[in-house]
């Protein structure tokens, strides 16, 4: 299944009060890489003031809205972006909120019936590090995803962040396959390529360690351990 990483930015906090979405970014994640030219960058006329804090937030003033379409002229695209994918949104009670009620204006249904499926990342995280702050400032830190470039929010900004922080912290997860340069042989079994291996050698100390504790645990195995014997059987 496809996977969009999506934020917005609003005129203020509450849809219900009639403030607006002003902008959404979004990028498509295919098998758990960022499809760099596969993205979704608008900036929204609201046809409002903008909230003083709000503005505070994401920098977006209302002058520089003035010429930007409205959202019902971009509707189509955005739900055509989302079709059929897994969207994944960091507290998503509120930008699904907003969502629902621009489409409610454009005369389309929910938001949730136009993908397959909602994540909310920020879920995610509080099970994975309950009693933590799980902000997305937060997580960057917590999985080094670099954000010092982010002075202000934008949508854009912020799900490309996300996109990292999700692929961190879901790694492992989905199978227990190594991420390795595959291939599939005449068979139409995955084979590895070799070359995509690191080998790591051990030093001579860490060797003569590894030794050493091999001989102790012969020694306090009962009938002798199966090591030795096998390792010879493998040398000769």
């Amino acid at each position: 299944m496809r996977q969009i990483v999506l934020d917005t930015e609003t005129t203020g906090l509450e849809p219900r009060d009639g403030h607006r979405i002003i902008e959404i970014g979004a990028l498509e994640i295919v098998g758990r890489r960022i499809v760099e030219e596969r993205r979704l960058h608008l900036y929204l006329n609201p046809e409002r003031e903008i909230d003083e804090g709000a503005l505070a937030v994401h920098g977006i003033t209302a002058e520089f809205l003035a010429d930007k379409p409205k959202f019902v002229e971009v509707v189509d695209e955005l739900l055509a972006f989302v079709a059929d994918a897994e969207v994944i949104i960091h507290n998503a009670a509120f930008d699904v909120g907003f969502l629902d009620a621009e489409l409610a204006r454009a005369g389309r249904g929910s938001f949730a019936a136009a993908c397959a499926k909602v994540t909310d990342s920020l879920l995610l995280a509080r099970s994975l590090h309950p009693g933590k702050r799980n902000s997305l400032d937060a997580l960057c830190e917590r999985y080094a995803v670099s954000n010092a470039h982010r002075t202000l929010h934008g949508a854009l900004l912020d799900a490309g962040l996300l996109a990292d922080v999700y692929l961190a912290m879901t790694r492992g997860q989905d199978t227990l396959a190594m991420d390795l340069a595959r291939a599939v042989d005449g068979e139409g079994y995955e084979t590895v390529d070799p070359a995509s291996l690191l080998v790591l050698t051990a030093s001579d100390e860490e060797a003569a360690t590894h030794e050493a504790v091999l001989a102790r645990l012969a020694k306090d195995a009962k009938g002798g351990a199966i090591w030795p014997r096998q390792s010879a059987a493998a040398a000769s």
